[in-house]
């Protein structure tokens, strides 16, 4: 009897890894928000924002990106983002996620950082009493601003670094590689930080090994690139230094022409420590359980190599071991 493997995914227990939560803004929130915050958009109706959330490229992306999260202004703002986003991981048996958000794109437009923060630790903390999600959140530096940016945000962060477990680094890929920030990342690692960068993504192979080797990255975000690399490769399976694969956002941003092109297969195959996630799903076309139906059809995945996919979400996330244990078994207790 074939496996109906959407229902194995269904019933997988599965850690979400790289989600910003600003992408998780769907437009009818935006146009809700809009409307609540008496801000005016570009946008006349529903459709017409629809229509926006389509693009060629990255930057492209970032600038819609941008543009919409315009809108998030107040606490329950933000809080309501996250708990909408954690509304659709419950559908999907997501039982962890570790957050991305970015705060500099909030405060450059005057909106305070503990507003932020506040509203979406609100709602994450409501997630776990709710729905039994538990979380982590991590602050991404904007890599297109300088690294002057990213201590002046360090600092204004200070008091909230007790409830972040780790930073990242994300935006424009190109022309701002992991050494523009290395200083930062030393002293994010000193106050004891995970580190997890966006690398190889559309960068080059040179911005893996540099995220990876000179920063000292816990987590590559993307990391596609690094299979042109054979050394590279043979570091990241020794290490075992988790990468975070977003299908249907590589297929949105022309990162790949097709899913069947995706490197997820041969990452997995070569031993690489690979999971799957949804990055900015509102825009890049579904939450984390859709990218994994939907490389699985391309990639003629095995049920085996689903399983070990979600295995791998918890092995690669920042929870206590016994954590991870206990949910892995939750994983292999699936029957297929």
């Amino acid at each position: 009897m074939a496996t109906n493997h959407a229902e194995l995914i269904a019933r997988l227990p599965k850690a979400e890894l790289h989600l910003h939560i600003e992408g998780s803004f769907e437009p009818e929130m935006m146009m809700e928000l809009a409307e609540r915050n008496r801000i005016e958009i570009p946008f006349k109706t529903l459709e017409e924002a629809k229509a926006a959330y389509d693009f060629a490229n990255l930057q492209e992306f970032l600038d819609l990106y941008y543009q919409g999260m315009n809108v998030l202004r107040t606490e329950q703002d933000f809080h309501d983002l996250t708990w909408a986003y954690l509304l659709r991981a419950k559908a999907d048996n997501v039982r962890h996620v570790e957050m991305f958000y970015d705060p500099q794109a909030h405060t450059e437009r005057g909106v305070a950082f503990g507003t932020v923060t506040e509203g979406i630790l609100s709602a994450l903390e409501r997630g776990q009493q709710e729905l039994g999600i538990t979380s982590e959140l991590i602050m991404s530096f904007l890599r297109h601003l300088s690294e002057d940016d990213g201590f002046a945000l360090l600092d204004e962060s200070k008091p909230w670094h007790d409830k972040f477990v780790g930073v990242g680094l994300d935006s424009s890929e190109v022309g701002h590689p992991p050494l523009k920030f290395e200083r930062l990342f030393a002293k994010c690692r000193e106050l004891g930080f995970k580190l997890c960068l966006h690398a190889g993504e559309e960068g080059p192979p040179a911005y893996v090994r540099e995220a990876l080797l000179d920063i000292g990255a816990d987590r590559i975000d993307h990391g596609n690139r690094a299979m042109e690399d054979s050394a590279l490769i043979e570091i990241l399976r020794d290490s075992q230094t988790p990468l975070t694969n977003c299908p249907l956002s590589n297929l949105a941003l022309c990162v790949i022409d097709d899913l069947r092109d995706s490197p997820l297969k041969a990452q997995l195959e070569a031993g690489l420590l690979v999971t799957v996630n949804s990055d900015d799903p509102a825009y890049f076309g579904g939450y984390i359980g859709k990218n994994y139906e939907a490389i699985q059809k391309a990639l003629d995945l095995t049920d085996e190599q689903l399983v070990q996919l979600a295995r791998n979400s918890f092995t690669a996330s920042f929870l206590p071991d016994d954590e991870k244990a206990r949910l892995i078994r939750e994983v292999d207790s699936v029957r297929y």
